[in-house]
């Protein structure tokens, strides 16, 4: 049975003025899935990395001009290609920073669309209908476009396909109330002309969605009356043009969905697979004449599978990698999905599937190699008498259903709420558990910020533990568990929550970092977590082999004498030059449990531009404390000897020097300026191997300035014949 999980806040939007311009041009596949390209309906295209809802990079066209096309990723140059102003194609790379400085050219007739699939070469669709590969047009920008469309002919929508190892653009028009499917192959080149049979008078497709299977094309379409429309093109035997003459197109009625009172005014049908359709805009069936829902439909046994109610109005999606992309309100959510094949068992909603290795969000876990490392569970021979007697005991003792222990939370003893919770999270398969969870995590966390004396910590867990949970469903939990001081709980959600803000991402740090070693130490924390830092620490201080295949003793060394020899004296007194004769210190500035909670923070998916603002609220003593722990973890990481054990849970090199980076960036001014904090400073400067030699080559540059100035004062002889050798002596 299909079904929708917790979803997560990819970025915010500008609300749209009416329901006929969406906030959003386009989402387009960046280099792989787990990256998007989101063109807004105005200026600017962003970049964004999906798993860690990060913005990569941001291009603005200036005021005055708007991007007319959604952009798009062309893989094959790993290049960027955005239209603006209907006219100026614009291509760029990911490393740009103004885009008004990046290729331009112009062409001669209005572009409708660019579109590029993956592997292969972007093609451009014109407003007329002509379409063009990318390279071929910009060899001659000039050149003439050819009208394929009639006068008052205008395209609608359109996509790009790749099937039988031909690339084929598929686009749909409208004629004084006819509508006509295009479908141009390229390289041969071929097109053909489908008129689509009649609906209702007036009625016009709201939607199209396009999928391609067995050398067939589907073309799914859905109406304002809910009728939603499947017609098929066969690939085989296409010919030459046709577009002249228009074929008729058949259609067949696979789904129609409730549209309440009066017509569907915006609405999306997208093909998820053979069998199922995601549907925004339309009324939920037991929701009332609300139009702010996400469905699935099986198109199989008209059946409806999944629903997600979404705040603000939503008629439009994209789709990618299993994940559906929907702009609401003034937001742009991620919904993960999956559609499982289907039977009438689960299309009726009467199969129960056990909790096997293929759940999605398992309700209960057995260990926590398999919650952090992603291991899965080997099917245990105890599951089915375990669910045995459980099925006895709620045969004996009737069950509170989700509503009634929802109820029961806002009055009921501690004792008699976690029991209560507890068993119904093991009862409930996870399509039952997943609407239900974040009700009762909100009930609990409601009752426990009104009440001082309630709190359920290991409740809260268990909920956590399902991973049916997320910040947007539940934004109080972490700023509760940071009140109530409960570390462990602080330490599931930053590792389980794909969404968490940047501001409660900052508040864990600032608590982690300014607690006493003895306040952490009474926490009970993640054993693989505690394990990593203590496998860290229990390192030897010192070590006479190579770190990263250079001696810090011996590097130091001639850092020092290039930053003398360069006229600047960064050391400071005997004790500076004592420091510069060993290896930065090595000894852990932080306790056990506190470096495994900073480790949790270290590892949390964030963006640059709105964590650097949170960041420079930390103290001066802070940020040096912290600086301090990420230089130890890095020259831990940096020695060869130290075994990356795998399967602990640990945060990688890179995600320590990003930190670091972001600290000095938030706190350099201040930094600068405190003398206590100098030798710090150059210790971070020495931690990179490749900064000494660049600055001993400029040192030696800068010893001979004075010569090579003199060399451009000296009187060339303007009769030097055909050959010579002339000696400059440097004095």
């Amino acid at each position: 049975m299909a079904a929708l999980y917790e979803g997560y806040t990819l970025c915010g939007l500008v609300p749209a003025q009416n329901l006929s311009n969406s906030s959003i041009q386009g989402i387009e596949e960046g280099r792989d899935s787990d990256h998007v390209v989101v063109t807004d309906s105005t200026r600017s295209v962003m970049l964004y990395k999906v798993s860690d809802q990060k913005l990569l990079g941001s291009w603005t066209v200036k005021q005055g001009q708007t991007l007319t096309c959604s952009a798009v990723f062309n893989s094959q140059t790993k290049e960027y290609v955005a239209v603006s102003d209907n006219k100026v194609i614009r291509i760029w790379k990911e490393d740009a920073v103004l885009l008004d400085k990046t290729f331009k050219a112009t062409v001669t007739s209005d572009v409708w669309r660019v579109h590029c699939q993956q592997g292969w070469e972007p093609v451009v669709l014109f407003q007329r209908g002509a379409v063009s590969l990318l390279d071929s047009l910009l060899s001659a920008p000039q050149q003439p476009i050819k009208e394929i469309l009639d006068q008052e002919e205008a395209i609608r929508w359109s996509t790009s396909i790749v099937a039988e190892t031909q690339q084929f653009v598929i686009f749909t028009t409208e004629q004084k109330g006819d509508h006509f499917l295009y479908l141009q192959r390229l390289n041969p080149n071929g097109l053909q002309r489908y008129r689509l049979e009649r609906e209702e008078p007036g009625l016009a497709p709201l939607s199209f969605s396009v999928s391609c299977r067995d050398k067939q094309i589907f073309l799914l379409y859905l109406y304002p009356n809910g009728h939603v429309y499947q017609s098929v093109v066969s690939l085989r035997g296409l010919g030459a043009d046709e577009g002249a003459h228009a074929l008729p197109l058949p259609r067949s009625l696979l789904l129609v969905l409730p549209v309440g009172v009066g017509l569907l005014e915006a609405a999306s049908a997208l093909v998820l697979d053979e069998a199922h359709v995601a549907v925004v805009g339309v009324p939920h069936p037991s929701a009332g004449a609300s139009k702010d829902f996400l469905c699935i439909w099986n198109t199989n046994f008209q059946t409806l599978q999944a629903g997600k109610e979404m705040a603000g109005e939503t008629f439009n999606l994209w789709r990618y990698s299993n994940k559906l992309f929907i702009p609401h309100g003034k937001t742009l959510s991620v919904i993960p999905y999956d559609c499982p094949k289907s039977s009438l068992a689960s299309a009726l909603g009467k199969l129960r599937q056990a909790k096997t290795e293929e759940s999605k969000a398992p309700a209960s876990i057995p260990s926590w190699n398999n919650i952090l490392n992603g291991e899965k569970a080997q099917p245990p021979r105890t599951v089915e008498p375990k669910k045995t007697r459980t099925t006895r005991r709620t045969q004996s003792t009737p069950s509170l259903t989700t509503d009634q222990v929802l109820e029961l939370i806002k009055t009921a003893p501690i004792e008699e709420v976690q029991k209560e919770v507890e068993g119904l999270v093991s009862r409930a398969d996870t399509q039952d558990l997943q609407p239900s969870v974040g009700q009762l995590a909100s009930a609990l966390v409601s009752r426990s910020l009104a009440d001082p004396a309630f709190y359920t910590p290991a409740t809260l867990a268990q909920l956590v533990h399902t991973q049916c949970l997320c910040h947007s469903v539940c934004p109080d939990l972490v700023l509760l568990a940071l009140e109530r001081k409960d570390y462990f709980l602080c330490q599931l959600c930053l590792h389980f929550f794909p969404d968490i803000p940047e501001a409660v991402t900052c508040a864990c740090l600032k608590t982690f970092i300014s607690m006493s070693d003895m306040d952490a130490e009474k926490a009970s924390l993640e054993p693989d977590s505690v394990c990593f830092m203590k496998t860290l620490i229990s390192k030897e201080r010192g070590q006479t082999g190579l770190q990263n295949g250079f001696s810090p003793t011996s590097f130091e060394e001639d850092c020092s004498d290039a930053l003398s020899g360069g006229g600047t004296v960064l050391k400071s007194g005997a004790e500076d030059k004592e420091k510069t004769s060993t290896a930065p210190e090595q000894t852990c500035p932080v306790g056990l449990h506190k470096a495994v909670l900073l480790n949790e923070v270290l590892q949390t998916a964030y963006s640059d531009m709105f964590l650097l603002p949170h960041l420079k609220d930390l103290s001066s003593h802070h940020v040096v404390l912290f600086l301090q722990y990420l230089q130890f973890l890095y020259l831990k990481y940096s020695q060869d000897v130290f075994p990356q054990v795998h399967g602990l849970r640990s945060p990688s090199l890179t995600q320590i020097m990003d930190w670091m980076c972001l600290v000095l960036d938030a706190h350099f001014t201040i930094l600068v300026m405190t003398p206590e904090v100098k030798g710090l400073l150059l210790n971070f400067f020495l931690l990179n191997p490749f900064s000494c030699p660049q600055v001993r080559l400029v040192s030696e540059l800068g010893k001979i300035e004075g010569s090579l100035k003199e060399l451009n004062k000296m009187k060339v002889k303007k009769d030097v014949g055909q050959y010579s050798i002339e000696v400059i002596e440097l004095l």
